[in-house]
């Protein structure tokens, strides 16, 4: 069962955190960032190579420092503030008139290892040796990973009950159209409840933020072997997530657009796809796809359903279920000769919250020659994949809203 504790959460006060708070480091380039961080935004901290003119690498050695400078400056104009005792928070996201409601707490890196921490993806350790620089300088977990549980009703109620008869902390609407609402537990009793109910949850699955945990992980593992009288209850043990009952998150769809034809014409390609698919041509009006085993593609100016057909994918296999599988095989490889999707420069890939406009646009600008639309990954999918060990293919699964960065930060000391 899952360990998870509360802790004395680095914060801003309630009158800056609509302005403290920002998008994570990985939606942004370094030029977005420059262009969106204003005085107080945690955007300089977390890519503190905007705070450089021209922008520096964000690898480089100046950066990392320039990272621990901002987070002590912040803390020393009070733009951020330790909380005096351990608490658990509430965080909640709004977007299009659906909630989700997170508990913030801190997350033991021995759970990940040994497998109660379940992930779906791969991840490069480029990536994670990058983040594992930040959380060893800075001595803390800056942004959140974002983890799911299976739902528990009685934290359901407990939620309910902190949400309807408590005032939010912070409250805000950010520019992005997504309100951000974030409550504090004070409740001694209630903060004890919740550690006991987590301690009968089986397992916690990574949703967004792999490289994230794999991190800070890492470094609470280093840590351990570094100190010869480590009991295992060590802040350095834990590290900062937000996690929601599967029953409230909806996955986005993630699609695809491709450079080039294979040296086939869009005839050739046509009759091609019939072999796997049932192919319809829907006209020049955007087509999404309607259930699993649905396509949409755009080519040539026109919008097509492809449905794959029976005998072409596994139902009883969490992999071969995956429409991404049904794609990346019949289409991609077999037909286009895309045979690897994280290193292929004729792929690349779109997340739903731009809308099937998007691809269209990549499209008819020239820049590529075919798209495909996918029918999103639900939540029991992503949870079969995770508790039978295996891996989605890459760009899977989009979570939208993404968590805001700077409503609490978790210490390590």
């Amino acid at each position: 069962m899952v360990r998870i504790k509360p802790f004395k959460g680095i914060r801003p006060p309630k009158a800056y955190a609509a302005e403290v708070a920002s998008r994570p480091y990985d939606v942004l380039s370094s030029e977005e960032a420059k262009r969106e961080a204003t005085e107080k935004s945690l955007l300089h901290i977390i890519k503190p190579e905007i705070d450089f003119d021209p922008i520096a690498d964000e690898h480089s050695e100046e950066v990392y420092r320039k990272a621990v400078e901002n987070f002590k400056l912040w803390r020393e104009k009070g733009w951020l503030v330790q909380d005096d005792t351990e608490k658990y928070y509430v965080y909640a996201q709004t977007m299009d008139g659906r909630t989700q409601y997170g508990l913030v707490a801190a997350c033991h890196f021995e759970d990940y290892l040994t497998g109660k921490i379940k992930k779906h993806e791969l991840t490069r350790p480029d990536k994670e040796e990058d983040r594992m620089i930040h959380v060893r300088n800075q001595q803390a977990n800056i942004e959140p990973v974002f983890f799911s549980y299976p739902a528990v009703e009685e934290m359901d109620r407990i939620v309910r009950d902190i949400v309807e008869n408590q005032e939010a902390e912070y409250d805000f609407t950010a520019a992005d159209g997504f309100r951000h609402q974030f409550w504090v537990i004070n409740d001694k009793a209630v903060i004890d409840r919740i550690t006991q109910i987590f301690a009968e949850v089986p397992a916690l699955y990574v949703a967004d933020g792999h490289h994230r945990t794999a991190a800070a992980a890492r470094v609470g593992q280093e840590m351990m072997q570094k100190n010869p009288a480590h009991t295992g209850n060590e802040e350095y043990c834990f590290f900062l997530a937000v996690i929601f009952p599967d029953s409230q998150l909806k996955i986005i769809d993630y699609n695809r657009v491709v450079r080039d034809l294979n040296g086939l014409t869009p005839e050739a390609l046509l009759k091609a796809l019939e072999k796997n698919f049932e192919v319809e041509d829907k006209g020049t009006e955007i087509y999404r796809p309607a259930a699993l085993h649905n396509f949409s593609m755009y080519l040539g100016g026109r919008w097509y359903s492809l449905t794959a057909r029976k005998g072409t994918y596994n139902d009883n296999d969490p992999i071969g279920v995956l429409d991404v599988t049904i794609l990346s095989n019949l289409v991609l490889d077999e037909l286009l000769g895309i045979k690897d999707l994280r290193t292929d420069k004729r792929i690349d890939f779109v997340g739903g919250i731009r809308g099937l406009g998007e691809l269209k646009n990549r499209v008819d600008s020239g820049e590529m020659q075919v798209a495909f639309a996918l029918y999103p990954v639900s939540m029991k999918q992503l949870i079969d994949i995770a508790d039978t060990g295996n891996i989605m293919p890459p760009k899977t699964t989009w979570f939208e809203p993404k968590l805001r960065s700077g409503l609490v930060i978790h210490s390590l000391k």
